[in-house]
């Protein structure tokens, strides 16, 4: 009896995805803006999220620059991540990929390398993003 419990609680961990919701404090490295801090919004979109995949809803809110919209598809602690901007006469769309770890204090973080393919001719960078509520 004992095995079985211990098989249900390790299977019913691994077969859920991990919940990102939440709001993170970021700072970037745009190759093309240089350094830059921002937030980001991440919100689970249950109906479409099935074991370890998961769907959200995402905005990066950037000060001087604005607010990209756009969502997310998780596999695991992987992220792969589209953004832009509402207006895009300046082209400032992407999409990124992110990795998800847990820090000391059990809070979410992830580093994302993203492609903007017509954003100044071709524009790439990083965000560091740290959950804090």
């Amino acid at each position: 009896m004992k095995n079985y419990l211990w098989w249900t609680i390790l299977f019913s961990q691994l077969a859920f995805s991990h919940d990102f919701t939440g709001h993170y404090q970021c700072e970037g490295k745009d190759s093309t803006e240089g350094a830059y801090q921002g937030e980001v919004i991440m919100n689970k979109k249950a109906e479409f999220t099935q074991e370890d995949y998961a769907s959200y809803d995402f905005v990066l809110k950037v000060p001087g620059f604005g607010d990209y919209h756009g969502f997310a598809a998780a596999n695991g602690l992987d992220v792969a991540i589209y953004f832009g901007l509402k207006d895009l006469k300046n082209q400032d769309y992407g999409v990124g990929i992110a990795k998800f770890e847990k820090t000391n204090k059990q809070q979410w973080k992830f580093h994302k390398f993203y492609f903007e393919p017509a954003y100044e001719g071709g524009n790439i960078g990083f965000e560091d993003c740290t959950q804090v509520k």
